[in-house]
């Protein structure tokens, strides 16, 4: 059976899916709580945070990731070109992930400095593992249908890691520490690592490379960099996952202080109760403590719960949204489906900012049906980035799948860099002060834009992009058939 034809089975596609539930513990930590980890537990200035963010972001997408792609497509084991990546950076992923959530108190020289170098090395092990395992997608099979599906399953690890990151990270936090906000990160990191580890070696066991170039292409860097500069849809796609990456740092990084800062406290906890969140949450410690885990309590104050809550329902409307993904993706095309449910989403994020500091179910209502648009594009992203690498070996008759996704993830670290340094240095411009128990006014009304108004931007000039980028639904099938006939030939 040629690759084109090639079914993934449930094994393969869960194995595969669990190393973005491993990364992503470490990646949805970075974009929702590296900011606050910095200012409000390290305790870095909020202008040298964002400076530190952004720096290392750079690092990443403009010299860690490219010249890893290159690497990458270059690797020759007889367990293909991405999957020993995989293996060989699990363990060092997991160490330098709790190196970096550690707090030395090493002065305020020293904390900076610190915080730089840690962050530097698990930005470079980040990328040397997480460009093989994206770039694996593309080669695990040649059928576009099989990349939407095994993309779900992919995505559906995601959003439960990210459940657990934007749920239940804070009062793991807590709860692991004492109380002691840094000395829980270092434990609940410790636990993602050992997890994390584990996940990676299940995914390179399991999975299995497929789609392989010609045995007589030949590789050259400068025609790989040429072929990307004709390649149109690969400039809208990496245009486009800048923007997306952006909006996911800034208004991810921003939320925690959205609900600290800006929501009534009082109608937070009034909210929790009428819904019964409260009551659950006091049987839930009573069982706890009647087993003798009376450490194990959940936090009481009314941000962190509601926080908790927010995102759970946002994340479980991503999770159903990306059960639309694929048939709609099948029916319409990926370009059509992903523009309109972007579109959609990007409205109700732009309704946060009508939202006065008591709308505590408009503020709900309006995240989860965001989820479920967002959910929906989620696989759709990667798995048009994998539709790119076969638009260039059919536009060029040469294949460089590693260097494809490199520059994609240029673009992720670039947007993950503007996305996360503008959380810390919008709070810097509008003055936010880390020790106050109660922000200026005008630090409240750049919070409140930033979720609204400012990371709906780049997500309205994605939709726009969209209208350049020329593989419909007719152009995939035609890709795929004169590849798969390609492929059979050469075979």
């Amino acid at each position: 059976m040629n690759s084109t034809q090639e079914k993934l089975s449930i094994r393969e596609k869960v194995g595969y899916s669990l190393g973005d539930f491993a990364a992503n513990l470490i990646f949805q930590t970075l974009v929702t709580f590296l900011a606050f980890f910095y200012t409000d537990v390290y305790r870095i200035p909020a202008a040298t945070a964002a400076t530190v963010i952004f720096v290392v972001g750079l690092l990443g997408a403009f010299v860690f990731t490219p010249v890893m792609g290159l690497v990458a497509d270059r690797t020759r084991t007889r367990w293909g070109k991405f999957r020993p990546w995989i293996l060989w950076t699990a363990i060092p992923f997991g160490l330098l992930s709790l190196a970096a959530f550690s707090t030395p108190d090493l002065g305020e020289h020293g904390k900076v400095a610190y915080a730089l170098g840690s962050y530097v090395l698990l930005m470079l092990v980040y990328v040397a593992n997480n460009l093989p395992y994206s770039a694996l997608s593309g080669v695990l099979t040649g059928s576009m249908a099989q990349r939407n599906s095994l993309s779900s399953y992919r995505f559906v690890a995601v959003m439960i890691a990210q459940f657990i990151i934007q749920v239940l990270l804070l009062p793991l936090v807590l709860i692991l520490g004492g109380g002691d906000k840094a000395r829980g990160f270092e434990h609940t990191m410790a636990l993602f690592a050992v997890v994390g580890t584990v996940f990676f070696i299940i995914t390179f066991l399991t999975t299995r490379e497929r789609v392989v170039p010609p045995p007589e292409q030949a590789t050259s860097i400068r025609q790989d960099l040429a072929d990307l500069a004709r390649n149109r849809p690969w400039l809208v796609m990496l245009a486009l996952t800048v923007l997306v990456f952006i909006n996911l740092a800034l208004k991810g990084g921003m939320y925690i202080y959205y609900f600290k800062y800006y929501l009534d406290p009082l109608q937070l906890e009034r909210f929790l109760d009428g819904i019964g969140f409260e009551r659950g949450v006091a049987g839930l410690n009573a069982a706890l403590a009647g087993m003798g885990l009376a450490g194990f309590q959940w936090p009481s104050d009314a941000p962190t719960s509601a926080f908790s809550l927010f995102s759970a329902g946002g994340i479980i409307f991503m999770i159903i949204g990306i059960g639309f993904s694929r048939p709609l993706a099948d029916r319409f095309g990926k370009r059509d489906v992903f523009g309109g449910a972007l579109l959609v989403s990007t409205l109700c994020l732009l309704a946060f900012w009508f939202f006065p500091p008591g709308a505590i179910g408009l503020v709900m209502l309006a995240y989860i049906l965001h989820g479920f648009f967002y959910g929906i594009t989620t696989p759709l992203l990667w798995a048009m980035i994998a539709d790119v690498a076969d638009y260039s070996e059919w536009k060029n008759n040469r294949r460089a799948t590693a260097i494809i996704f490199s520059a994609m993830l240029c673009g992720l670290k670039l947007g993950l860099s503007i996305g996360g340094a503008l959380v810390a240095g919008i709070l810097a411009a509008y003055g936010y002060d880390a020790g106050a128990a109660v922000q200026a006014p005008q630090v409240v009304q750049g919070i409140r834009l930033s979720v609204s108004l400012y990371c709906s931007i780049p997500f309205l000039l994605g939709v726009a992009l969209l209208f350049l980028y020329e593989i419909d639904r007719h152009m995939e099938a035609r890709i795929e058939q004169e590849l798969g006939l390609r492929r059979v030939a050469a075979a």
